[in-house]
């Protein structure tokens, strides 16, 4: 290896100190999902278009992305518990760039089917990543930083979004065209020849992809990582699968954890879905190119939110903080719902920089409510939660069809609801066992 790891690791699995180069490292693959991510909300508003979808069929794509997560999560973390974290990372970004390079077949068969083959693709990749990257970056350090390193590695997550999103909207988007309006005013050859046009536009960002993705799996590959974790007791045999479910079914603050990701990425994955065609229904003059800066503001809030609470995190409980930014958030999709003008898209914006602790501090909480000898199955079934990003969209795009984009935020702002109410029972356990603990 050409760059070693200098930590020492204690029992538990953490280390004695966070290996600087190793977590930077990890932590871009951490806005390499991101990206990908990001490019799903400018594609929705793409084949919505190219293709005559409704809000209900174009949020399929979510449906595809995040549905291989549920399927290969717990796949992904049997791979980190027979192996290591690091093979789990570089079959992940081998994946990933495999997913990319289908979006060629699947821009010359020119069908919906294969372009959502090809995000299933890329998403299996992604489950891996996620699956041993968040736990990893929890584990390689101190314990009592492990939320701190999770927010900090979401914070260059947070990056990925906005440089996915730039891709898309230059690299797809065409300046100045109305997509629709285009399909509208063509007929027979020309239709079927716009339409091969735009749809191999899709393929840019890819390419890009492609070549950063093996950049940063040549590095992780030559750099020596710690193991991060749990060395069992010789007297202690490692739990088997149906040891780890049983006592992860009857651990109630874990369930609790995954039932609020579950609803959580659900949110956030929906009001980043319709964002764009928010703005393009609540602006008609608007075409998407124009319309993609929205979400790119989004983007941008969302790391600036990331900013703000990893400051906030030295002030006060984590527990608070998510109070405070989930209480708002709460209120400024229910004014996303029923505040008939522009100004609803703008607060749909900065809602985003609220979003911005929520999944670390979720993962990072559930977790530490399980022993660390479950921690790699754990950890796997808080990525199935991701789940979540491919049921919310679907039924918030259903009730677009039905009632209305604006309306269908509130489905949205119901989820606020529920992470609001989550860390308001972890506050009240942890204020619990700070006092059986001083009574004792």
């Amino acid at each position: 290896m050409f760059i070693k790891n200098t930590t020492v690791q204690h029992a538990d699995g953490y280390l004695n100190k966070t290996p600087l180069f190793q977590f930077l490292l990890l932590s871009s693959v951490f806005a390499l999902w991101s990206a990908a991510a990001a490019l799903n909300d400018v594609l929705i508003t793409q084949f919505k278009s190219i293709f005559d979808l409704s809000n209900f069929a174009s949020a399929l794509v979510q449906s595809a992305f995040y549905g291989a997560y549920f399927l290969v999560a717990i796949p992904a973390s049997m791979v980190v518990k027979k192996t290591s974290y690091k093979l789990a990372i570089l079959l992940g970004l081998a994946l990933y760039i495999f997913g990319c390079l289908m979006f060629f077949p699947a821009s010359h068969a020119g069908t919906y089917t294969m372009f959502l083959a090809a995000i299933f693709c890329i998403a299996i990749g992604l489950s891996f990543l996620e699956t041993s990257c968040n736990t990893y970056s929890a584990m390689i350090g101190e314990p009592e930083r492990a939320t701190l390193r999770l927010n900090v590695s979401h914070t260059i997550n947070a990056m990925g979004y906005i440089i996915g999103l730039l891709l898309g909207k230059h690299l797809i988007f065409q300046e100045g065209v109305d997509v629709e309006h285009m399909m509208s005013t063509l007929t027979g050859a020309e239709l079927a020849m716009f339409k091969e046009q735009v749809l191999q536009q899709t393929l840019e960002p890819y390419k890009w992809l492609v070549g950063i993705i093996a950049t940063v799996a040549t590095l992780i590959a030559i750099t020596e990582y710690p193991n991060c974790k749990a060395v069992a007791d010789k007297k202690e045999e490692q739990p088997s699968f149906g040891e780890t479910l049983s006592y992860l079914a009857g651990n109630a603050r874990f369930f609790k954890g995954i039932v609020t990701q579950f609803a959580y990425v659900g949110m956030q994955v929906a009001v980043w879905s319709f964002t764009i065609r928010l703005a393009l229904e609540m602006d008609s003059t608007m075409v998407e190119h124009d319309a993609a800066n929205y979400l790119l503001y989004a983007f941008i809030m969302y790391f600036l939110g990331k900013l703000l609470a990893n400051y906030l995190f030295t002030k006060t409980s984590q527990e608070n903080v998510l109070m405070g930014y989930s209480a708002i958030g709460f209120l400024c999709l229910i004014y996303v719902t029923f505040v008939p003008n522009f100004s609803a898209v703008w607060v749909a914006v900065g809602t985003s920089a609220l979003f911005a602790p929520c999944w670390a501090t979720i993962f990072a909480s559930t977790l530490q409510s399980v022993d660390t000898r479950y921690t790699e199955t754990a950890g796997g079934f808080v990525v199935m939660s991701i789940i979540g990003g491919a049921a919310i969209p679907v039924i918030q795009g259903l009730l677009a069809d039905s009632v209305g984009m604006q309306a269908s935020f509130l489905v949205s702002a119901l989820c606020f609801a529920i992470v609001f109410f989550y860390f308001m029972s972890e506050k009240k356990y942890k204020q619990a066992f700070s006092y059986k603990v001083a009574e004792a």
